[in-house]
């Protein structure tokens, strides 16, 4: 009897881990579904995406917004700056996930406060945290209805990562590595022995989030919408300029085709409000300094 006792007992236990385990099981996290800045020049704005990158424009979905644009099945949107003195234009960055109501109760179960599920226009499910720095994180589940625009002129497909500014590696480390699994792709700097940009891929996916570190505690505007920027994925920069240049744009002062640290070709346009929008090449084809990839790289 005792050992039928201590087999019972030895069941309940493993139950009990089983169903902590199924409670704490994070769902997946697939890349990023869009990201919302905040802008002063919305014509600006619409000959940049719309004219010079060549993107569809869509309806806004999200409260305020008054500007979207596709790329591919992602999507860029834009709301009047609540502030134009505000040196941040960056308003929040969203990751895609397959089960919403689990994810979020994933998250407030390890005592994040999140906001409540909202459905929108386009039948997708949003909520939204935020990281340890103040960040506003929203993740969304996508409806089935909808529709994919795609431009022809579109030099992009794919927005590849998303960055912005962070002082304090590790406490973000533990939000996006520890408790939702994203997981290193890349890290390098301006110098070889430092590092200035840490590559955090999605658990479930490509995309990344690139952390911009070692900069000043009140940048400016210009500082901050360098840092605080989108990444389009391209095949090939010289096709992708060739598509610039069939709509009027030309090469100038930093916006030119460039060598990456990473070893990736690189091109970067600004919007109106100094906002970097950075074209990559998917693969490098180069060595990349400071450190080696140790995640996939994404493909169009």
């Amino acid at each position: 009897m005792k050992r039928l006792g201590a087999g019972f007992a030895f069941i309940a236990v493993a139950l009990l881990a089983y169903g902590q385990a199924q409670e704490t099981e994070r769902p997946r996290i697939l890349g990023i579904d869009h990201v919302s800045f905040y802008t002063t020049q919305p014509d600006g704005v619409n000959k940049l995406y719309g004219g010079v990158l060549g993107f569809a424009s869509a309806a806004p979905v999200e409260s305020g917004g008054t500007a979207r644009y596709t790329i591919g099945t992602q999507w860029v949107g834009f709301s009047a700056a609540p502030d134009p003195k505000a040196t941040d234009r960056m308003d929040h960055v969203a990751f895609t996930t397959d089960n919403i109501v689990a994810l979020r109760r994933y998250l407030t179960d390890k005592g994040l406060k999140a906001s409540q599920i909202q459905g929108r226009s386009d039948h997708s499910l949003s909520f939204v945290v935020k990281d340890p720095e103040g960040h506003p994180i929203e993740f969304v589940e996508r409806g089935k209805a909808e529709a994919t625009m795609r431009a022809a002129s579109a030099v992009s497909r794919r927005m590849i990562h998303a960055g912005f500014l962070v002082y304090n590696r590790d406490a973000e480390d533990r939000f996006y590595r520890d408790l939702l699994g994203f997981r290193l792709y890349w890290h390098g700097g301006m110098q070889p022995d430092k590092t200035d940009w840490v590559a955090m891929q999605v658990p479930d996916g490509t995309d990344w989030l690139e952390y911009m570190l070692n900069q000043p505690d009140h940048p400016d505007l210009e500082l901050t919408g360098v840092m605080n920027h989108i990444s389009l994925g391209v095949v090939d920069m010289k096709k992708a300029q060739a598509i610039l240049e069939s709509h009027g744009w030309k090469a100038h002062g930093e916006e030119k085709a460039q060598m990456g640290k990473d070893g990736k070709w690189q091109l970067n346009v600004y919007d109106p409000d100094l906002t970097r929008v950075e074209l990559m090449e998917f693969k490098p084809v180069e060595k990349p300094c400071c450190s080696d990839f140790t995640g996939p790289h994404p493909t169009e």
